[in-house]
């Protein structure tokens, strides 16, 4: 077997592999149970060759599909700076509306659902990639930021997985599990944003700060 030192380790694929990427993606809304790597070269219109050369193997492939579908999820920017209470909830706010966007749509809810059943019959390691490529993958792109709000003085905390947790199910509240179990709930961009922010303003009643601390050393 081709040793995976692929795309799947990469931070960027190009955009022909985004394409195929996205080919996977339309192709486990159509029919996840199917998904082969002779549907997708068909599909994408490129060789099996090259989905090994690119990905090394079926696994690999949905690797980098899961982290191509996490990617629309926007976390983690400038973590590093000295964030404003501004910033830090514009950061958030971005972080709760494209998550909302990405679990509320058909191919997150077609992934998630396959990824359960192969968890459950262990027909694949699907279930472990979803959950290492997706929440926690956006769980580490998250945490900085709330640790650079903390440096800052804005948020105040003590353990930054168990705050990740808190924001994370504020934001998401019971709407990813009642999409998974087929209930129809219909979200346009205007209530996304609502609830994206009223989950902003709940994360930050329980850990935010008024203002800085003024006996902290910089």
């Amino acid at each position: 077997m081709m040793q995976a030192s692929t795309i799947a380790e990469r931070e960027a694929p190009s955009a022909r592999q985004q394409a195929v990427l996205d080919v996977v993606l339309g192709l486990m809304v159509e029919d996840g149970e199917q998904l082969t790597m002779d549907a997708v070269a068909r599909r994408a219109s490129c060789s099996k060759e090259t989905l090994y050369k690119w990905f090394g193997d079926r696994d690999g492939l949905l690797t980098a599909t899961v982290r191509w579908q996490a990617s629309r999820v926007h976390a983690g920017h400038d973590a590093a700076q000295i964030l404003d209470g501004a910033t830090l909830r514009e950061r958030l706010q971005d972080f709760a509306v494209t998550w909302l966007e990405v679990i509320t749509g058909p191919t997150s809810v077609a992934l998630n659902r396959i990824a359960i059943a192969h968890a459950g019959s262990r027909k694949s390691n699907l279930g472990g990639i979803v959950l290492a490529n997706g929440r926690f993958a956006i769980g580490e792109r998250v945490k900085p930021v709330l640790e650079a709000g903390r440096a800052a003085g804005l948020l105040a905390f003590a353990d930054s997985e168990a705050t990740f947790r808190t924001f994370f199910g504020l934001v998401g509240r019971d709407i990813q599990i009642r999409l998974l179990l087929g209930e129809t709930l219909d979200f346009d961009g205007a209530e996304i944003r609502r609830d994206a922010g009223r989950a902003v303003e709940q994360f930050l009643a329980l850990y935010g700060q008024a203002k800085p601390d003024p006996n902290r050393h910089v």
